[in-house]
């Protein structure tokens, strides 16, 4: 492998990257428990709630376009315990805040959390070659599993302390988890190499050159559902199970739990299976079971009455509390192959320029995970209909799905007409196309 891929300088970069990751996305889905007491508190409505909550997913979308590059020009043992740093300073500052507009200028300070990912995936590609970046780097998403930390562990914090005091739990494991990667961390081998022969940094300009692809923009919509989805519901379902079914925060944290945890700790298995498979096979994988579960997932609790021979028949068909438990782990699970299958494509067709195209991929998957929220709650204020967030989802699997495999068709039957029946699942290399 040579001295540039040495094993254990691999375990230890992927090992304290995933570490820092979990711990900034747990730090990220944050409002998803503290939010709905915070709601209560101030008597916001499900379209201020859902803006709360999604306020920190905007920061942590935009913020990916400059961390990618920042990465890119000073290595990520540098940018990655700086975001931690000023993450952790605005999750304390905001147990200091009281009214609704203080809450959301700090929750935009606790956004930048969500774009350690970005960091990460540059990082981390560094110390891989080619062939093993779709597992390392599914192995590396796994940090995701932070949103099911906070589900299952956060509300427990919360009765018992209030949810002030878990912040500021959350910021000092954020400043200490810095301090760790920092002293631990060693610097990747590009930037290394970039120091010890004095070449000159890369231009900002430069990096964003391949944004005018139109298949980054493809792959970013896909990221747009697996991962902007992933956070929006993550930060939904537990508000969703405590008005739908009526359950208690704790009850509704561990279940909303039970999607985050398998749309976290598959994406490793997603990776592994890009790089045996091929990318799109998982990407179709994905769209295709994700429209069957949140096609059931969207029928709303229904009653009829018909007119029987002895009177009115009444009967109703709705999805029961476990059955919807069990379609949002397979929809978690197959959202967590998907993550990977879009990040596979990224250094493998864009091998100098990670930074830029995945901060891209990964900002507009988390302006999904922006948008998404504010939408549940304006169509829950709207038509009052508890399912229809998922029939929105639905949709956007639909036109995805759709995008995707036109895209694929048109590619394999403008290089490969004879051969194009038998090969549109396979990862042949797509032409970038301004």
């Amino acid at each position: 492998m040579g001295d540039r891929f040495r094993p254990e300088e691999q375990t230890r970069a992927l090992g304290l990257a995933t570490l820092a990751f979990t711990v900034c996305f747990a730090v990220w889905t944050i409002f998803s428990i503290i939010g709905v007491k915070i709601k209560t508190d101030l008597g916001l409505s499900d379209t201020e709630f859902g803006l709360l909550v999604a306020t920190p997913v905007l920061t942590g979308s935009v913020s990916r376009i400059f961390l990618g590059v920042w990465t890119e020009q000073y290595g990520g043992r540098i940018v990655f315990p700086l975001q931690m740093v000023l993450t952790a300073v605005a999750v304390w500052l905001l147990t200091t805040v009281d009214t609704y507009p203080l809450f959301l200028l700090a929750a935009l300070g606790l956004g930048l959390a969500g774009g350690s990912f970005i960091v990460g995936v540059s990082y981390v590609s560094r110390w891989f070659e080619s062939k093993s970046q779709g597992t390392a780097l599914g192995i590396f998403g796994v940090g995701n599993v932070g949103a099911a930390i906070t589900n299952f562990a956060a509300p427990f914090l919360v009765v018992a302390f209030g949810w002030e005091v878990t912040a500021q739990v959350y910021a000092g494991v954020l400043l200490l988890t810095a301090a760790g990667f920092y002293l631990l961390a060693k610097t990747d081998p590009v930037e290394a190499e970039r120091k010890r022969t004095g070449r000159r940094i890369i231009r900002a300009s430069a990096q964003l050159e391949p944004l005018k692809y139109i298949q980054v923009w493809r792959f970013s919509m896909y990221y747009f559902f697996v991962f902007g989805g992933f956070v929006a519901l993550a930060s939904f379902l537990p508000r969703y199970y405590t008005g739908a079914y009526g359950l208690e925060l704790t009850t509704a944290g561990v279940l909303a739990g039970l999607y985050s945890l398998p749309g976290s700790v598959f994406r490793a298995l997603g990776g592994w299976m890009s790089d045996r498979w091929g990318a799109r096979f998982v990407m179709y994988l994905t769209f295709i079971v994700s429209l069957v579960c949140l096609f059931v997932m969207s029928y709303p609790k229904t009653s009829y009455s018909v007119s029987g021979v002895h009177g009115p028949i009444t009967f109703e068909i709705g999805i029961s509390l476990g059955a919807f438990v069990v379609l949002s782990a397979i929809l978690g699970f197959v959202m967590s192959l998907g993550k990977a299958a879009v990040y596979k494509h990224v250094p493998v067709y864009y091998p100098n320029h990670v930074g830029s195209v995945g901060g891209l991929v990964g900002m507009i998957g988390g302006l999904g995970g922006f948008v998404l929220p504010i939408m549940f709650g304006v169509l829950l204020d709207v038509t009052g209909i508890w399912t229809v967030p998922f029939m929105l989802l639905f949709a956007i699997v639909g036109v995805s799905t759709v995008w995707m495999h036109v895209a694929i068709r048109l590619m394999e039957l403008r290089r490969h007409p004879v051969l194009a029946e038998e090969r549109y699942l396979s990862d042949v290399p797509e032409e970038p196309h301004p």
